[in-house]
């Protein structure tokens, strides 16, 4: 198995994908002048001289291993049981900042209906949620790994997908041992109320300070205001005055004896949010990938046997290259382009204080000399302190004195004179890394 650069999506002069070629090949065509430039992320030519009919396709195959947090997708090319790697990208979701933003919306128009203390009368709430409805967090990890897939059948032939579709035993997950018949009616709180199972579990003791024979409250070990939840797991017993002093400080912050906070996290259990989420969405998935394209579905297990039978390191990437039904993989890519989801801005044009008051105002316009926060543009700058060549991200100001944000660090007040466009923001923050994994072989 050998190791290769991502291979570069070629068009023809009339936009149709081709079979994408290696870098070599492709400074061959642009040095030529048979290609032109037509994405720089990810890396897009278009031939001049050829098109569809003057051409031989083989055709590539997509395979998704999605996650909470990260979705691997890995565009690899498939002839006789052989898979060979020609471009890996890892999608960051942004689920956790959508629930984030909602939550401290509600709190804002909460507070604007009951600031004049006037009486609103009940309303009946018959509003009903149509089959199938996901949370706008779940919702967005579907629609952006759906909207990666219809963008590279824009660049590559694609024929099929390949997806993981996992199905985590949650309550085999937090008891941490394999279950059977009756035993998966029995939870964690089985015979015991909540504060009884509390009392019992930690002896009427306050985790935090020691002290007993004084009244108890329920405290959060991970606040619920950072992503905490209420499950019995997160939940330990502490006395009113170390309560109010918490708060909510994580409780590395706020125990300075190693030991306590050793012990109290080694009592709460890791929370399941991330495998919920993968299992809430998997049917959504599926059914909006099927929609786009033959979709073909893999087990976990399965992944995992063709990953450790090719002695690959455990990657998202490398996993949506080992997914589904696979003899040997014979290449993969050396680098992954990271597409983290940093949305197209904000529709708010103030600014808030943390009592929600506005405290500034932002322009109307999003778009200044053309520009807009968060291109791919190029400053030349011939002379003076900012003297060189940067290439990065924009963020842009009415006065015309420009940000850009490159791999060595942020270049602060560049006029927008010397600024060139490269490619429009489309709502993705991208950076490229090696590919790394944690070996899964024993």
């Amino acid at each position: 198995m050998h190791t290769t650069h991502p291979s570069v999506f070629v068009l023809d002069k009339h936009g149709t994908p081709l079979q994408p070629c290696p870098p070599a090949r492709a400074r061959k065509l642009l040095a030529k002048g048979r290609a032109v430039i037509v994405r720089h992320t990810p890396f897009t030519i278009r031939l001049k001289d050829r098109t569809v009919a003057d051409s031989d396709i083989d055709g590539v195959e997509i395979g998704i291993d999605p996650g909470s947090r990260h979705t691997g997708i890995a565009v690899f090319t498939a002839r006789g049981g052989q898979r060979r790697g020609r471009y890996s990208l890892q999608l960051d979701h942004r689920g956790t900042q959508i629930t984030k933003k909602m939550g401290r919306r509600s709190g804002y128009r909460r507070r604007r209906r009951s600031a004049n203390l006037r009486y609103r009368a009940p309303r009946f709430n018959n509003r009903t949620r149509p089959r199938g409805w996901l949370a706008p967090s779940l919702r967005h990890r579907v629609e952006t790994t759906a909207a990666w897939v219809d963008r590279l059948c824009r660049l590559a032939p694609a024929r099929a997908v390949h997806v993981e579709r996992v199905a985590f035993d949650t309550h085999a997950l937090s008891a941490g041992e394999p279950l059977e018949g009756v035993e998966y009616q029995h939870g964690t709180l089985h015979g015991f109320e909540v504060r009884e199972y509390l009392l019992a579990k930690f002896d009427r003791t306050c985790v935090y300070c020691g002290v007993t024979g004084v009244p108890l409250n329920i405290d959060h070990v991970h606040p619920r205001s950072r992503g905490g939840t209420d499950r019995v797991a997160n939940l330990v017993l502490a006395c009113i005055p170390c309560n109010q002093a918490k708060s909510d400080t994580p409780v590395e912050e706020f125990v300075a004896d190693e030991r306590i906070v050793v012990r109290v996290l080694a009592q709460a259990k890791a929370p399941l949010k991330d495998a919920a989420a993968v299992q809430s969405t998997r049917w959504a998935l599926w059914r909006a990938l099927d929609r786009r394209l033959p979709t073909r579905v893999g087990s976990g297990g399965c992944t995992k046997w063709n990953r450790t039978r090719n002695r690959l390191p455990k990657s998202h990437t490398l996993d949506a290259l080992a997914v589904g039904k696979v003899d040997t993989i014979t290449g993969t890519v050396g680098s992954v382009l990271v597409a983290g989801c940093a949305g197209r801005g904000s529709y708010a044009r103030t600014r808030t204080d943390k009592h929600g008051f506005a405290r500034l105002r932002l322009p109307r316009t999003k778009r200044f000399f053309s520009f807009a926060t968060g291109d791919l543009v190029r400053a030349v700058v011939l002379k003076g302190k900012k003297q060189g060549t940067h290439t990065g991200r924009v963020a842009v100001r009415a006065s015309g004195s420009f940000n850009i944000t490159t791999e060595q660090g942020t270049v602060q007040g560049i006029g927008h004179r010397h600024v060139r466009l490269l490619q429009r923001a489309d709502g993705y923050a991208y950076t490229i890394k090696k590919e790394q994994g944690v070996s899964s072989r024993p």
